[in-house]
């Protein structure tokens, strides 16, 4: 928590507002990962859902939670995803990290197979305490759009402390490169646009490392 104490002020300031979210779109610049997942048999959603959950928790900034009225820095994140369910309704699916890739994804492989198999609505959180509930940070792929901006539903917004992750389809292919339409929405007592910056840097040397 040290280098929170560093930002405690700016923290101090946003938790005043009635809403505190910073909510940034941008345009991923990553090497393009799609032929060594193929060559691999690895889904591309999954591939980069690690590159992404990896990534943030190495950045004390997406770790930052309010528990009991104080500010904490979670120890690790609990993955979870979106997913259409056979009724073409939104439902949930979360399994548990881990720094292995192969063994990541096909946990979240798995994971999101219940999901979709489910018409019951899936409680990613059930059978948590209030503190791990704040391990989350909320994921969500929306394939069929250039995606440019979204906002995310806020139960509310002064205890709004846990990261809202999103990301549309995946650009076409050139020179070794892909765009990927990226949203990220978080505290701003946490979260600054340079902090998000770090976020898409980090993704991206995640990404370029495994393919290497």
């Amino acid at each position: 928590m040290k280098n929170f104490e560093h930002r405690r002020d700016r923290y101090e300031l946003f938790r005043q507002f009635d809403n505190p979210l910073v909510n940034l779109s941008l345009e991923l610049d990553l090497p393009d990962f799609r032929p060594f997942c193929q060559a691999r048999g690895l889904p591309p959603f999954h591939f980069l859902l690690y590159c992404v959950l990896t990534s943030a928790s190495a950045i004390d900034n997406f770790m930052y939670r309010i528990f009991e009225g104080e500010v904490i820095k979670i120890d690790g994140i609990t993955a979870s995803y979106t997913v259409i369910n056979i009724d073409n309704n939104l439902n949930y699916a979360s399994f548990e990290m881990g720094a292995d890739l192969d063994a990541f994804i096909a946990r979240s492989v798995a994971a999101g197979r219940v999901a979709q198999a489910s018409r019951a609505l899936i409680d990613a959180a059930a059978g948590q305490t209030e503190r791990e509930r704040r391990n989350h940070i909320y994921i969500t792929c929306l394939p069929w759009f250039k995606l440019h901006a979204i906002e995310h539903p806020v139960f509310r917004h002064q205890h709004a402390d846990i990261p809202s992750i999103a990301w549309g389809r995946f650009g076409a292919p050139g020179g070794g490169r892909m765009a990927v339409p990226f949203s990220v929405q978080a505290h701003h007592g946490f979260v600054d646009g340079f902090h998000v910056h770090q976020l898409a840097e980090r993704i991206a040397a995640k990404a370029a490392a495994l393919i290497a």
